[in-house]
């Protein structure tokens, strides 16, 4: 570990953590002009945000990134309008702090009171999607919490930009004590120049991965910091021979193709033998520039596809291909996804009440879905506004982590002089 990491690590973290003071005292009123300014500079320096998001694609490209990665990475006009939308949604949310989640009084007269209060300092390390910076900052600042933002190197010049216009944002609004600091972005991409950061138990409360499974695992290997992981998303859809056929395709498609680079979108299918005419089903997947790898019984209906491995149905894709595989029940669909799932969303397509209860009651995900797309499994789709991820870990959240999750509690309690006996 090179000492000039640690140093770096060390006053990043040091000035946040000092920063994150000040914002704990901040009002509702005074984060919301916050925020309402970085909506203003989102939408009145979109040329420029643009032209910088221009030399990460063009750096993508050179790098043969996949077409799924660059379309994470984009940023265009429609884009940038929605993390504006997005702000305003957060700004118009609740604030939670404050928010008393218990009050009483106990038979000796102590008065209990206990309220939402910051978790001080959260640091996010995210790859590719460069509006994380906008959501996370925003999130952050709502609900009294200093940040730290570590994106990849990808999307570096996009994340810079938009780093800065939060500053801004900050800077312009002369808030008493509250300095840029509370929302740090870390310009060292190289993983290694992380590790300090995960040491620094006393200065960071929590840490945020959102990524490929091999950075989940290294921040989870590495850190002495609380990690709540936004692990991969192998997500499952069972569709039963009991299914309405109408909503089937619809579903299937939007849950795959809409943005196959995003971890709610579907990669495993498992359909009830008995489903008519799969063959027709199998070819519409196709049509929809869906590449679908199949058991014995899947290429034997659809010569194109490809054989699936056992390890492709544990792989999150993200991109075009499907893992399809005939089920003989509701219960050997439900064993299928217990093997493959990585316990982020799962989904059934019936009409069968019976069989719908079956499978919510016998699976454990974050989320389980029926007769909808998985594209829903989002913060914004959630009303919460935006998510820091979404978390497929059961301690403090689990699911989209919005802003009311950014948040712990304090008891405060109020005594005449009582004494334990």
């Amino acid at each position: 570990m090179a000492l000039d990491d640690t140093t770096y690590a060390k006053s990043i973290a040091t000035k946040t953590k000092l920063a994150s003071r000040a914002l704990k005292q901040l009002t509702t009123l005074q984060k919301n002009a916050v925020l309402q300014k970085m909506e203003v500079l989102l939408l009145t320096n979109e040329s420029e945000i643009i032209q910088k998001n221009q030399i990460d694609l063009q750096n993508g490209k050179e790098k043969n990134l996949s077409s799924s990665m660059m379309d994470r990475l984009l940023l265009d006009s429609k884009r940038i309008k929605a993390m504006a939308k997005s702000i305003e949604e957060i700004r118009n949310l609740p604030d939670p702090v404050g928010e008393v989640v218990r009050g009483t009084i106990l038979p000796n007269g102590l008065e209990l009171l206990t309220k939402r209060v910051p978790i001080g300092v959260v640091m996010t390390i995210f790859e590719s999607r460069p509006n994380v910076i906008v959501d996370i900052a925003s999130l952050s600042f709502k609900s009294g919490n200093a940040c730290i933002l570590r994106g990849g190197s990808e999307a570096f010049h996009s994340n810079l930009i938009l780093s800065s216009l939060f500053h801004k944002a900050i800077e312009e609004s002369n808030l008493p004590g509250i300095t840029k600091d509370v929302v740090s972005f870390v310009e060292n991409t190289n993983r290694e120049a992380m590790v300090p950061f995960f040491q620094m138990d006393d200065l960071i409360d929590v840490i945020v991965p959102r990524g490929g499974e091999a950075l989940i695992r290294f921040v989870s290997e590495n850190s002495k910091i609380p990690v709540i992981k936004h692990d991969k998303g192998v997500t499952n859809l069972y569709l039963s021979n009991k299914a309405n056929s109408d909503i089937v395709l619809p579903i299937l498609i939007n849950s795959k193709v809409q943005r196959p680079g995003v971890c709610n979108a579907l990669e495993n299918l498992f359909i009830h033998k008995d489903y008519p005419n799969i063959k027709q089903l199998l070819q519409d997947l196709e049509s929809a520039g869906i590449q679908v790898l199949g058991d014995a019984s899947i290429t034997k209906l659809l010569p194109t596809a490809k054989q699936a491995s056992e390890e492709d149905f544990y792989t999150e894709f993200l991109d075009t291909r499907l893992s399809i595989k005939l089920v003989d029940s509701v219960t050997d669909a439900m064993e299928n996804i217990q093997k493959f799932s990585s316990g982020h969303t799962e989904c059934i397509v019936s009409e069968d009440v019976s069989e719908i209860q079956t499978f919510q009651q016998g699976l454990d995900s974050a989320a389980i879905f029926v007769n909808c797309s998985t594209r829903f499994h989002d913060g914004g789709e959630y009303g919460l506004g935006a998510e820091v991820g979404i978390s497929t870990g059961k301690l403090h959240v689990r699911g989209p982590m919005g802003l009311i999750h950014l948040t712990t509690t304090t008891t405060y309690v109020t005594g005449k002089g009582q004494v334990r006996g």
